[in-house]
């Protein structure tokens, strides 16, 4: 809830900009102007950095005992109140010979947030740059040498966004649920006699939750990266998407794949989707339709449960991408904040792909499946709520039915599609809309005449921010429709 309130207040007061949402309370504390930050880039070209806050300041990490001369001034932000909705319809029908069960449900999510007024506190860059002239990096200070990853940065808080008064984050969330039931017999008694059982069941679910939180807590912050040598020499970068990182494990950044799928969309111009994907994706993501089709059900029902919180999607996909590499499964480290029936969530999906993927062990580290499902996972993390909350809620039909929508728009060598060739769910005008609102994520708009549908690139994703890219939703419905067969 609390991610979720800071992510919504970044996107509305920074769009595109250089603040960061704090993801959870307990960072707050250790988030303040100079203190140090690892940025830790992701598995895949397109997911989103992640800012793990430590103990320790750029003070810290200098050699010598001399004070490192800085200061920070304060300054009145905005005041910010919030609310937003989230509306989520499914209906799944199934018949077999006699039986009839049709399952209907519907769900509204509300978010309040309550910041009042907001401070923020900026660092002096022009004071610390004077300040740390001629110091070095301790280079076997614990931190520094903890720092195995090449996909790890050091960064340094410039600035931040906090509370000035306590304030509260309210969620309300109302869940229904209808449950019906037929059995009918046919039998020849000297005539046609039918008998008839029905049943109906209806469940509501409602929780009302609030947050109180205290004054002085950091919502958001933005950072500089640290450029570190061998021997300790460092700078500070202090332009905007300047990257860093150590000595010979420096990281660099190929500009070619932070672009949106490597290329840019004109805006009002016809896109082919299939220049904007990769060919590989769906054998990656092959091996989950290997899997037994109670397997694959149950894994779906599941992934549905976790998508609606983003503090246990974010911990399956870190546990995912360890066990990827062929690292043991190590609870410790991975949302320590997660409570018993979060985790139970977790280790749900983890079943679901089976013991012996989870306790085996190559060389290479290697396991297709995990790959698959970690791929999946990671692309459901990045995609916003509105589209998240979409594609939860979506009957196995309908995912099947945007599965073939995207492949038919991928395949096709010529911006404008023919309806007559797609199949006959996805010329429904209802799923045609659906598939629109899949796709405004993406900087591309679906449109369509009485005989024709093209995509359209546009200038933003609605949100004042800058469009998902087109694999990371072609690879999210694919591998749900995969487990939905």
């Amino acid at each position: 809830m609390f991610s979720k309130a800071t992510a919504n207040f970044v996107r509305q007061v920074d769009p595109d900009g250089s603040f960061i949402h704090v993801s959870r309370v307990n960072d707050s504390l250790k988030l303040l102007p100079l203190a140090l930050v690892v940025k830790r880039n992701r598995f895949w070209f397109w997911q989103s950095p992640k800012y793990l806050p430590t103990d320790f300041t750029l003070a810290d990490l200098l050699q010598g005992t001399e004070p490192l001369q800085h200061s920070v001034s304060r300054s009145e932000f905005v005041s910010f109140q919030g609310t937003f909705r989230d509306k989520c319809m499914g209906k799944l029908d199934t018949e077999a010979s006699s039986i009839s069960v049709s399952l209907e449900g519907r769900g509204i999510s509300k978010l309040q947030s309550s910041f009042n007024k907001l401070d923020k506190e900026k660092l002096d860059v022009k004071e610390l740059l004077q300040g740390s002239t001629n110091r070095l990096v301790d280079m076997q200070h614990v931190l520094v040498r903890q720092l195995k990853k090449k996909s790890e940065v050091l960064v340094v808080v410039k600035e931040v966004v906090l509370t000035t008064s306590p304030c509260s984050l309210t969620h309300t969330r109302r869940d229904q649920c209808a449950l019906k039931g037929a059995l009918s017999l046919l039998s020849q008694l000297g005539g046609s006699v039918q008998v008839s059982v029905k049943e109906s069941n209806s469940v509501e679910v409602d929780s009302d939750v609030s947050l109180e939180i205290p004054s002085g807590t950091v919502i958001a912050f933005s950072v500089m990266e640290l450029e570190i040598e061998k021997d300790g020499q460092f700078i500070i970068g202090v332009q905007p998407n300047t990257i860093g990182g150590i000595h010979s494990d420096m990281w660099r950044s190929d500009d070619s794949l932070y672009t949106v799928d490597g290329r840019s969309s004109q805006e009002g111009a016809p896109v082919l989707l299939g220049a904007l994907l990769d060919e590989n994706t769906d054998l990656e993501l092959g091996p989950l339709a290997l899997l037994h089709q109670e397997s694959r059900r149950s894994i779906l029902k599941d992934l549905r449960e976790v998508a609606r919180d983003r503090t246990v999607l974010s911990s399956l996909q870190c546990l995912l991408q360890d066990l990827s590499l062929g690292e043991k499964l190590k609870v410790a480290g991975h949302g320590g904040e997660l409570s018993d029936s979060q985790w139970e969530l977790v280790w749900a999906v983890l079943r679901g792909l089976g013991e012996e993927e989870l306790t085996c062990s190559s060389s290479s580290g290697e396991s297709a499946l995990l790959s698959a499902a970690h791929l999946l996972v990671s692309a459901l993390e990045e995609l916003p709520d509105k589209t998240l909350s979409l594609l939860s809620c979506c009957s196995p039909d309908l995912l099947e039915a945007f599965n073939s929508l995207l492949r038919s728009l991928k395949e096709s060598t010529e911006p404008l599609l023919s309806l007559q060739r797609l199949a006959q769910p996805l010329r429904d005008e209802q799923t045609l809309q659906q598939g629109a609102q899949l796709l405004s994520c993406t900087n591309t708009a679906l449109r369509w005449d009485g005989e024709r549908l093209w995509l359209q690139g546009e200038s933003d994703d609605g949100e004042g921010g800058a469009g998902l890219p087109a694999l990371v939703l072609y690879t999210a419905v694919c591998g749900l429709s995969l487990l939905a067969k």
